[in-house]
């Protein structure tokens, strides 16, 4: 389904006509779905712990806890990072959404973690399951939603929202594109603010990062192929398939993080009517932000 029209033609007007229905000339009535909370603001247990160097479910030192009721991501119980990569897996997988992120960069960087991983994380999209991964795998087969924060230097740009490829590819400006990152359009996010990033998959279609309401990367055709991913179960990797769905992961890569909103929009039922899709994704967009 060639849905490009769908975010380069002019929105159309769509009216609430409740707090869950909203209405338009082309598509009546559609019904906006109410969000899963995938953090529920007590506990992890609906996730799995996967972290490089220990086997599926163990939380290496807490990485991953809740606290005052955020999602945190902490390291002070270890003696170095040493490259201890750590994904935190929702159980089910989805394929049609939106996820919606609350999070903010805070405190000191782990003893041990690379440059690059400063204030670095990110939403690992259409995942493989954290039981197929192997012990030392360093990051699961997937799209990832990377999320950067800058450094309080009003000169420095540091994007975020940007889209990076473990083992997998997708097609960026009508052409296969195979390097591991590329930058979004997005301003630079300083300090310990709170930030709050969309991300529209639409199953093996198209992939959209939103930030405050405006579109700040676009791709299609999510599809497994290419490198960086280490360590992996070799049937995991099937060159060339197109991820119509797959596991959703928070990421752990040195820097402590805090989410306080994990929340998703099914929109599995409207996969087959464009127009309703379309209708139901802008009013989500739309919706009232911290």
């Amino acid at each position: 389904m060639n849905l490009k029209p769908f975010f380069t033609a002019v929105l159309t007007t769509a009216t609430l006509l409740s707090c869950n229905t909203v209405k338009s000339t082309s598509n009546p009535v559609a019904k906006v779905p109410n969000p899963i909370q995938l953090f529920n603001g007590k506990d992890i247990k609906d996730w799995t712990v996967k972290i490089r160097s220990h086997e599926v479910g163990e939380n290496y030192q807490n990485t991953f806890r809740v606290e005052d009721g955020l999602l945190k991501v902490r390291y002070d119980g270890y003696e170095n990072f040493d490259q201890q990569y750590g994904h935190l897996g929702y159980n089910k997988p989805y394929g049609y959404y939106v996820l919606r992120l609350e999070y903010r960069f805070v405190g000191d960087q782990a003893k041990g973690g690379e440059g690059w991983a400063w204030r670095n994380s990110g939403a690992m999209l259409h995942s493989q399951s954290p039981n197929t991964m192997l012990k030392n795998q360093d990051f699961p087969i997937s799209i990832e939603a990377q999320l950067l924060g800058g450094d309080n230097t009003p000169t420095s740009i540091r994007t975020t929202s940007n889209l990076c490829t473990p083992g997998t590819n997708v097609v960026y400006r009508n052409e296969l594109f195979t390097p591991h990152c590329v930058n979004s359009n997005s301003k630079t996010y300083h300090g310990d603010q709170w930030v709050t990033a969309d991300f529209i998959v639409l199953g093996d279609s198209v992939i959209r990062h939103v930030l405050e309401g405006e579109t700040v990367l676009e791709y299609y055709k999510p599809q497994i192929g290419g490198g960086n991913v280490s360590n992996y179960d070799k049937t995991q990797k099937k060159d060339g398939e197109l991820l119509k769905s797959g596991f959703i992961y928070l990421q752990s890569e040195s820097h402590p993080i805090d989410f306080r909103k994990v929340e998703l929009y099914d929109l599995e039922v409207y996969k087959n009517n464009p127009g309703q899709l379309k209708t139901v994704t802008e009013a989500i967009i739309n919706t009232k932000r911290h």
